[in-house]
């Protein structure tokens, strides 16, 4: 079956007698047992609420479903499900290798808590291609946290490539897989270990909760990162994990549909005076552009837009004439979202050269004419008309 047709499926398998066909939230932290042999049993069930409820495991079941992993963990955020499988498999005198475009919030957690436990971070340049990584792999190489593409300014990676490196190497891949949501790309089967993403985004899609997933195959990976996340309290509420299962039935229509609306406004921006450059790997024109047609079978609709000169107070009148696109961090959800990024660029140990002002741009579920008519507005606030 196709994943769209999966993700519906786990809904309706028969054997579970009459029900309903969302499992029920069952808001609870003590869980009872009939009697006092049956307490630790875990065969009928958690026995206290941090292991989660109907909702949650259906969630689990369904995205590792998804991804092709034998096991998938909740987490309470995206930022988790990147920071928990590094805390769980480095070890003081450790050493990571990651991408100098890495989300800003995962470089905080390298630079800071890592850092302070005696991990170590060698970055790459973005543009790096996947030799020239594992050409930096040394004798304290644990692990290479991949993001591809990288954030904010979309350089992609040769995946199967580095994790077979890697692997030959004996060193451990995560893929942060937010942009490819599990569904247009799926890192385990491309020989990763760890696979995260940002639940928040695409796979909720409704921007009204926090959570992060990490989907794994191999075993003993699979039990360290329970482990940490048992040692670290992390939960999921029951009414999250029930929102996020209804998002998640519909997620491959809402990715499809947003894809092609980012396609059809990136196309038209690409023709605009005021825009140096559209960052989107799906443009054929994008560095990125022949990895992603190789690896993945769809794609998300957030881009870059590197701007023809001006400045941060040209960013600014471009963003405060918007009036269709939110102004706010994060992306995956229904409603279309810009935000400026230049600042976060400083910093990166090797920063791109750019032309002018870094937009990130979201594309949601609106028209994408009504969008590029919003778009066709802000330009000429940029330009001061």
């Amino acid at each position: 079956m196709r994943d769209r047709t999966r993700l519906i499926a786990s809904a309706t398998r028969r054997g579970g007698g009459r029900r309903p066909v969302s499992p029920a939230v069952e808001r609870a932290s003590t869980m009872l047992s009939d009697t006092a042999g049956t307490m630790r049993d875990q065969a009928l069930g958690p026995v206290y609420g941090l292991e989660g409820g109907s909702a949650a495991r259906a969630l689990r079941s369904a995205l590792a479903e998804l991804e092709g992993a034998e096991e998938t963990f909740l987490v309470p955020s995206g930022l988790a499900a990147v920071t928990v499988p590094l805390a769980a498999l480095l070890r003081p005198g450790d050493e990571v290798i990651a991408t100098d475009a890495v989300y800003g919030p995962s470089r905080r957690f390298l630079s800071r808590w890592l850092a302070a436990r005696g991990v170590t971070t060698r970055y790459h340049p973005a543009t790096a291609d996947a030799d020239a990584i594992a050409e930096l792999i040394g004798d304290a190489t644990r692990l290479i946290l991949i993001e591809s593409p990288a954030s904010l300014t979309f350089e992609m990676i040769d995946v199967p490539r580095l994790a077979l490196l890697a692997r030959d190497r004996g060193v451990l891949t995560v893929v942060d897989n937010t942009w490819g949501a599990g569904l247009a790309y799926k890192p385990l089967q491309h020989g990763a270990d760890v696979s995260v993403q940002a639940v928040t985004k695409y796979a909720a899609g409704h921007s009204d909760l926090l959570m992060g997933s990490v989907a794994v195959s191999d075993p003993a990976i699979a039990r360290a990162i329970q482990g940490t996340i048992e040692d670290m309290g992390w939960h999921v509420s029951p009414d999250d994990a029930w929102l996020a299962l209804r998002g998640l039935r519909t997620l491959p229509l809402r990715y499809e549909e947003q894809a092609r609306s980012a396609m059809k406004i990136a196309t038209w921006l690409t023709a605009r005076a005021e825009i140096e450059s559209v960052l989107y790997p799906p443009l054929p024109e994008d560095p990125a552009h022949e990895i992603w047609a190789r690896d993945y079978s769809g794609a998300a609709s957030v881009l870059g837009l590197v701007m023809n000169g001006g400045d941060a107070k040209a960013a600014e009148r471009l963003l405060d004439a918007l009036s269709l696109f939110g102004l706010g961090w994060s992306w995956g959800g229904f409603e279309s979202l810009a935000t400026h990024e230049t600042g976060q660029l400083a910093q990166r140990v090797y920063p791109p050269r750019l032309t002018g002002e870094l937009i990130r741009l979201h594309v949601g579920l609106e028209d994408p004419d009504d969008l590029i008519a919003d778009l066709d507005r802000a330009l000429a606030a940029w330009r001061g008309d």
